[in-house]
């Protein structure tokens, strides 16, 4: 009712009134009763009968029954994190950079509470009862022909079932992106670099872990994961997927001003001969890091000090690998400066050899 006025406004000052002209129609059009066009008008149609409407398809992940504000609840049993194979639920954070009431899930979409580093289940997880679906899924092992086969199928390089794994490690959404590969593909490519490759077996533990697969092939930083005999894409677990990279928390002081068993006489020229020293390895950015471990206990059995060459890889990828190698290593690290990783073996080796040779 209140487009007939502006209508006809619009129609008296744009066109022409001549007898028969479309100016006229139009007025005439216009002074005709609503009820008269009203089966005419397209927007105003009803509908044709008999059609139903299509169903919406739910994303995944979304809330059970299609309702929005009822939170879902995974199946998964572990606590979700940003990144398995690269924290460790042993070091408790001193601080966090952003307040824990911010779910990296978002409000409401998950049944766990966000605390800060991880989301924890409800429910205490079964690991009899994950290990049997896991061990139902897999089946009967493949033989060494069907592996043979996979391995063939899928380790070259212009695979297109490739999952790139960087210094995040195994992070909670690339389960989702293992997950959408296995729908079409019997087994994925993950091809890690970065700090992760420090610790392959950590890396394949938890692929393995988490996704419930089977790792086939491991050459170096290349990893073939393999789905199962009996997986099937439509039992995939709802996997919630975080909107957001949390802020990693602060925690304790990597690198102390005196090292433990040092004073810090001691401890500042150990520094000064690690600074000095060659370097026994040059890093580069997110490269393949498999053989630094044994590299730098090889070192340690005839040099007290090691000192890593980081100049291309990151301050912050420096301490990551200064943390993987104090654990793995064992050792201490005492320095890093200018993306340079000075190494102490500690005393240890120096109190069991004397022990050694004071024994009869």
């Amino acid at each position: 009712m209140a487009r007939l006025p502006f209508l006809r406004r619009v129609a008296l000052k744009t066109l022409p009134l001549r007898p028969g002209s479309s100016r006229a129609l139009l007025l005439l059009l216009l002074r005709r009763p609503l009820s008269d066009v009203a089966d005419d008008d397209p927007p105003f149609c009803p509908k044709p009968p008999g059609r139903a409407p299509r169903p919406r398809k739910e994303p995944a992940g979304s809330s059970p029954a299609g309702d929005p504000d009822r939170p879902v609840g995974p199946d998964l049993p572990f606590d979700f994190r940003y990144s398995y194979s690269e924290t460790s639920a042993a070091v408790e954070p001193i601080g966090f950079r952003e307040p824990r009431r911010f779910s990296p899930f978002g409000p409401g979409r998950i049944d766990r509470t966000w605390t800060g580093t991880s989301a924890p289940a409800r429910v205490a997880p079964d690991p009899e009862k994950a290990t049997g679906e896991r061990e139902r899924a897999l089946g009967v092992p493949l033989s060494e022909e069907e592996v043979a086969e996979l391995v063939e199928r899928y380790r070259h390089s212009d695979c297109n079932r490739q999952i790139n794994l960087g210094k995040g490690g195994v992070t909670h959404n690339m389960l989702d992106d293992i997950h959408n590969h296995w729908k079409r593909a019997e087994a994925v490519r993950i091809k890690c670099l970065g700090v992760p490759t420090l610790d392959m077996d950590n890396v394949c533990f938890h692929l393995e872990d988490k996704s419930g697969g089977k790792i086939i092939y491991h050459n170096i930083n290349i990893l073939l994961l393999y789905r199962g005999r009996h997986y099937d894409p439509k039992q995939k677990p709802i996997i919630p997927l975080m909107l957001w990279k949390p802020y990693a928390p602060i925690y304790p002081k990597l690198v102390k001003n005196v090292a433990e068993g040092l004073t810090f006489e001691e401890t500042k020229e150990m520094r000064n001969r690690g600074l000095t020293s060659p370097p026994l390895m040059k890093l580069t950015r997110n490269g393949v890091y498999v053989n630094v471990v044994e590299k730098v206990r090889e070192a340690f059995k005839t040099e007290e000090v090691v000192r890593l060459d980081c100049k291309y890889v990151g301050t912050s990828d420096c301490k990551l690998i200064g943390v993987k190698l104090r654990d793995l290593v064992p050792c201490v690290p005492i320095l890093f400066k200018d993306e340079q990783i000075i190494l102490w073996r500690g005393k240890r080796d120096t109190e069991s050899t004397s022990t050694s040779h004071a024994l009869p």
